[in-house]
C-alpha cells in the first residue's frame, strides 16, 4: 500500500502508551465502584428491610466482578465489560434504591471515560499527541 492508496495521513506512534494511563483510571474506577458497592451491604441490611439471599448474592457478585474486572483492562473486550457491568449496577434498583443510584452515579463515570478514550483514539489519529510525526 503505498502513500497514494490512502486519504488519511499516517503517523508514527506517540513515545508513551497514552492507553496505560486509561487502563489505569479504568481499573481505578473499578475498584472504586466495588468498595462503593461493599459499603452499601450494611445499607442495604439496615434500611432495605434486611439481607436475602438474593441480595446478597447480587451484592457479592457484582463486588467480585468489579474487582475481576479490574485486571482485564489489557483485553480489547475490557470498555464493553465495564459498560455491562454498569448496568448490572443500575439493575440493583431492584434491591435498594441506593443501589440503582450508585449504579447511575458510576455509569455517568464510564461515558465519560468513553468519551475520552474517543478523543484520545481520534488525536492519535490526526497525529496529535506529544511525540507523534508524520510517518515516512
Amino acid at each position: 500500500m503505498t502513500e497514494s492508496d490512502s486519504d488519511a495521513p499516517k503517523f508514527t506512534p506517540p513515545p508513551n502508551d497514552p492507553w496505560k494511563g486509561l487502563r489505569g483510571v479504568m481499573a481505578g474506577t473499578l475498584i472504586l465502584e466495588a468498595i462503593v458497592i461493599a459499603l452499601a451491604f450494611p445499607i442495604v441490611a439496615k434500611v432495605g428491610g434486611g439481607l436475602t439471599a438474593a441480595s446478597a448474592t447480587y451484592l457479592g457478585v457484582l463486588v467480585a466482578l468489579l474487582i475481576l474486572g479490574s485486571g482485564i483492562q489489557g483485553r480489547p473486550w475490557a470498555l464493553q465489560f465495564n459498560l455491562a457491568l454498569q448496568v448490572i449496577a443500575i439493575a440493583g434498583f431492584a434491591v435498594h434504591w441506593a443501589i440503582g443510584a450508585v449504579g447511575i452515579c458510576f455509569a455517568c463515570v464510564w461515558l465519560y471515560i468513553v468519551y475520552v478514550r474517543r478523543d484520545v483514539m481520534r488525536r492519535m489519529e490526526r497525529g496529535e499527541l506529544p511525540g507523534q510525526e508524520p510517518a515516512e
